[in-house]
């Protein structure tokens, strides 16, 4: 062998003969069944082909791939497992030549064949099996980064190689994984090295390839029905995620995306399992780079879950029930919608803050508000769908804002999320003012401060609390300068609202809690103190409340009060707070928390007239608090909530209802109601007729306007200033006679003086010449004396020159 490797390197041109003799005598012997001069064959080719590197090696390797297939070909699995050792020696080889014309389809489609042998044997098949892993290894590194052999990315190619690894990589059942790493090659399972061919298989994928490597995924997954298991097509995709560079993992995210609307007719476990692998993935996504489908994501996730609700709803995953429709079973739906909001909040929790407010507003925007926002569900659904909509919307939402941390209060509730939100406090489903209790919650605590308000009780010290409590920021105190009273208003509203039970009180206490905790200034606290007297006040004058409402709305007010005089500091406040508390306890226990806000509640069936020591004094908090430096006048006014159209939209189901609703409003404003007798009949001619009057008067106001603005632009000066002086002519009549009744001469000249100066201020755009000469007063008078005159005339001449003088620039304007 030394001797052949010498003559090879010696005579280079004679390698090709050489190889064609090797070629030959293999040939024979494998047809006549002589293994052993068939491996003395191949080795002298092995050492051949790695000694020999000079630019006639392509002749010669000719001669050996001829051979490693004719060993492939061959029945006998040595002979199968010999070729591919053979091959994966050539695929190391770093060739100094390009070849043009050499294929590897050939050995692509043999090696996938051996990745699913089926030999009896169990232990030969898995040395069949990992040769052809091995194999598809070769020929990846050996074809991937030389453009002139043939693109092994081409789908021909990648449904061959991907779907082989998958197989391999699906037996991992049964096979007993080596408790140590380092284990020696001929141990290491199939599973092992799948793994390792299919994450350098992935890596070696330009952005181009991303989408030929990943479909066949995708298809192996549909045809083996393992999108229900979930448990591969998550490991297959954290794979391919981990696998591939972090700047094209979005397009992994696309497909993914793609995939799920390609299979929105599909089960509900098929979609559910598909939704949970672009969970995991869009993590790993996330924590990567942030590409373009932060937004897509969401709308996608989104739209299956609408599809959802439709499909459980209508029973049919077409727009018409018919026979062949398949069997929707309602669980499955419920779970794909429980795994679609968790796949929200799992993607939007590795988001940055200000994403995460993008994607807020976009959810927002996607809830339907009845009177603000079309429904979302189809047809078919009616009502029931768009409330379904907006309680899932809502908690995909609150998904979002687990765990939401913004420095700018202001960024993350902007008046465009703020309103919309707000809308749904008043809803008439308990469920969903509920939601967006949580979703504020979880948007205001910024220092993580909500548990700590639960269960709700009385605490004569909340030091024990440990609340963290930083200074309001500059931001802070402009949010709440902005949007404060409808905070109050809403938080007043949602008090009153009949269906509302334990958690409701619970979640609006852990509110007002935390905007004292969190939002409060002095201005603040005072308001505050004002909506806790006034929540006492609606409990005691809203007698057609439960009495469950009522007595929750008595320890809401209570256990507040309680909170904010021990965060005021004002020992006299603290005592009144803890005097009533006192007294309730021994009196009225049903109106603390302790009876009320409890799974059993301890309240009576009928509430008799509460009075007394038992009840907040507002007059006498105003009074400590005023010694304290707080805003007496404020403390002692009642707090009262206007109640717009706009807060109770979201109750009412049409326009016609809030159009109702707004001539209600206006006409219990309206002074003339005392002497109706009967409300005005609103037909819609009426309404038309109202519209119609508005958009003329509105016109005609707007033409009048533009008429003014033109005239002054476009008319000549002369004619503007005879348009002044005749405004001004029954003026200077009046103040013509007031002159010339004066009997003093320089009262006279001093009230002509004065007057000119206001006349010139008042019209600046005609000349002042002009109303000086317009003064009688200022032209010679015969039955004047002369000094009169003399004098009459010198002021006449002063005041134009300093006047003329003033106004030459106004002039200029012209």
């Amino acid at each position: 062998m030394e001797k052949l490797t010498f003559y090879a390197l010696s005579a280079p041109e004679k390698l090709d003969r050489i190889g064609a003799y090797l070629s030959e005598r293999l040939s024979r012997d494998v047809a006549r069944h002589r293994y052993g001069y068939v491996c003395i064959a191949m080795e002298a080719l092995d050492q051949l082909l790695m000694a020999c590197h000079c630019q006639t090696i392509n002749l010669f390797v000719e001669s050996f791939l001829t051979m490693v297939r004719k060993l492939l070909e061959a029945d006998k699995p040595n002979l199968q497992i010999l070729g591919t050792n053979s091959f994966v020696k050539f695929a190391n080889i770093e060739e100094d030549t390009p070849s043009y014309h050499r294929s590897y389809d050939f050995f692509v489609s043999r090696f996938s064949e051996m990745c699913h042998s089926s030999y009896e044997d169990p232990d030969i098949r898995t040395k069949i099996r990992m040769a052809g892993i091995r194999g598809l290894q070769g020929v990846v590194r050996k074809t991937v980064n030389d453009e002139l052999q043939a693109n092994i990315w081409d789908p021909q190619h990648m449904d061959k190689i991907v779907p082989s690894l998958l197989f391999n990589l699906q037996q991992e059942e049964g096979v007993e994984r080596s408790p140590s790493p380092e284990t020696e090659k001929e141990r290491e399972s199939p599973v092992e090295l799948t793994e390792r061919c299919f994450r350098e298989l992935l890596g070696r994928a330009a952005y181009g390839n991303i989408k030929n490597a990943v479909k066949p995924v995708l298809m192996h997954l549909d045809n083996h029905s393992l999108w229900e298991s979930k448990t591969f097509a998550v490991r297959c995709f954290k794979i391919v995620m981990y696998s591939i560079q972090s700047q094209h993992s979005h397009l992994v995210i696309q497909q993914l995306l793609g995939h799920l609307d390609a299979n929105s007719k599909n089960s509900a476990r098929v979609r559910a399992g598909i939704v949970e692998v672009i969970s995991e993935a869009a993590v790993i996504e996330a924590s990567g780079s942030i590409g373009p489908t932060v937004l897509e994501v969401f709308n996608t996730l989104l739209k299956q879950l609408r599809l959802s609700v439709d499909y459980e709803l209508t029973g049919s995953y077409d727009s018409f029930a018919n026979m062949g429709s398949k069997v929707i079973k309602v669980h499955e739906e419920r779970q794909l919608q429980e795994a679609v909001i968790k796949t929200v909040g799992s993607f939007a929790y590795t988001l940055p803050p200000y994403q995460r407010s993008e994607v807020m507003l976009f959810i927002i925007g996607k809830i339907p508000v009845p009177g603000m926002y079309p429904a979302l569900g189809s047809a078919n659904t009616g009502v029931e769908g768009s409330r379904m909509i907006q309680v899932m919307l809502l908690k995909s939402l609150l998904q979002v804002t687990a765990g939401f941390q913004s420095t700018n209060i202001l960024t993350a509730l902007p008046t465009s999320f703020l309103d919309p939100l707000l809308s749904f406090t008043l809803m008439e489903d308990a469920e969903i003012r509920l939601l967006v209790l949580d979703i504020l919650i979880g948007i205001i605590d910024r220092h993580d401060n909500r548990h700590k308000f639960s269960p709700v009780r009385i605490i004569s010290d909340i030091s024990v609390l440990k609340l963290k409590v930083d200074k309001c920021s500059r931001q802070d105190n402009l949010f709440m300068k902005k949007h404060s009273q409808r905070l109050y208003r809403h938080i007043y509203l949602a008090c009153k609202e009949e269906s509302s039970v334990q958690r409701h009180f619970e979640s609006l206490y852990t509110l007002l809690a935390l905007i004292c905790v969190e939002l409060a200034n002095e201005e603040v606290v005072v308001d505050l103190i004002r909506l806790a007297l006034a929540l006492q006040d609606l409990a005691l004058t809203e007698e057609a409340l439960p009495v469950y409402t009522r007595c929750a709305i008595h320890a809401l007010s209570a256990v507040y009060l309680n909170l904010i005089c021990q965060l005021t500091t004002v020992p006299t406040f603290c005592q009144h707070v803890h005097e009533v508390i006192e007294s309730r306890k021994k009196l009225v226990p049903f109106l603390l928390p302790e009876d009320v806000l409890v799974e059993s509640s301890k309240i009576p069936e009928k509430l008799e007239k509460v009075e007394g020591e038992v009840l907040f004094v507002q007059t006498k908090i105003a009074e400590i608090l005023g010694g304290s430096g707080y805003n007496t006048e404020r403390l002692a006014t009642a707090y009262i909530p206007q109640i717009t159209d706009e807060d109770r939209l979201s109750k009412r189901k049409s326009i016609g209802d809030t159009v109702s609703l707004q001539l209600e409003m206006e006409s219990r404003n309206s002074p003339e109601k005392e002497q109706r007798s009967t409300a005005e009949q609103i037909t819609f001619e009426t309404l038309k007729q109202a519209v119609v009057d508005s958009v003329n008067v509105e016109e005609l106001e707007r033409e009048r306007r533009r008429q003014v603005v033109e005239r002054f632009q476009t008319a000549p000066f002369e004619e503007i200033a005879a348009h002044c002086g005749a405004r001004v002519s029954p003026c200077l009549a009046s103040i013509h006679t007031l002159i010339l009744s004066s009997k003093s001469t320089n009262t006279a000249l001093l009230f002509s003086s004065y007057i000119c100066s206001f006349l010139f201020t008042l019209y600046m755009n005609s000349p002042p010449v002009l109303f000086l000469s317009r003064l009688p007063c200022c032209r010679v008078n015969s039955t004047k004396s002369s000094k009169s005159q003399s004098g009459l005339h010198r002021v006449h001449l002063a005041l134009s020159e300093t006047v003329t003088a003033r106004a030459a620039p106004y002039q200029s304007m012209k």
